[in-house]
């Protein structure tokens, strides 16, 4: 899969780099959007550099729904030999007429934007970004997606305008030995 990740970028790439220079990047979330079926264990598989997960490998995000409607949300990983987690909550501020754009807070009443912008049918794999084009992740169901599957998603975000060049591949090695043995 390492190998034909470059080939993808390649093909997305001259597309997401246009549309970056221009300044065009369109982070809408979906229009369809089942919390509950997205709830549960993301692997990330692909993300932005940014300074809250730098370093950070084997990376899940786990979602579970709260009594009061919100979710709690577990981010966890490993960085440099020590088993990190972040806590923190998610809300739906319109879940009827913006189901996929969700606010996290990680610290008090401070909350950021969480835009599921892309999904396929069986909430296996997920693009989601923020209102800054500075942020964006590549989520999955299973810490090893077809290279196919993954193709599609930065086709979708190199057409979204973002430069899919800047993706930091996770390495999910701990994970994926994990998941052969299930």
């Amino acid at each position: 899969m390492k190998r034909l990740i470059p080939l993808a970028l390649a093909a997305v790439m001259a597309p997401g780099l246009l549309n970056a220079q221009e300044g065009y990047y369109d982070n809408s979330p979906v229009s369809e959007f089942d919390l509950v079926k997205y709830l549960g264990t993301w692997y990330e598989i692909a993300r932005f550099d940014h300074s809250f997960e730098r370093g950070m490998e084997n990376v899940t995000a786990e979602y579970t729904l709260r009594d009061d409607g919100k979710v709690d949300v577990l981010n966890s990983g490993w960085k440099n030999g020590k088993f990190k987690t972040a806590e923190g909550k998610a809300k739906q501020p319109d879940p009827l007429a913006d189901p996929a754009h969700l606010m996290v807070s990680f610290f008090l009443f401070f909350y950021s934007d969480y835009n599921v912008m892309m999904l396929d049918d069986d909430y296996q794999v997920a693009l989601v970004g923020s209102r800054s084009p500075k942020y964006l992740w590549i989520l999955s169901r299973n810490p090893s997606p077809d290279e196919q599957v993954v193709e599609a998603v930065l086709d979708e975000a190199a057409s979204r305008g973002y430069d899919v060049s800047k993706l930091i591949w996770v390495n999910q090695a701990a994970n994926i030995a994990a998941w052969r043995k299930q």
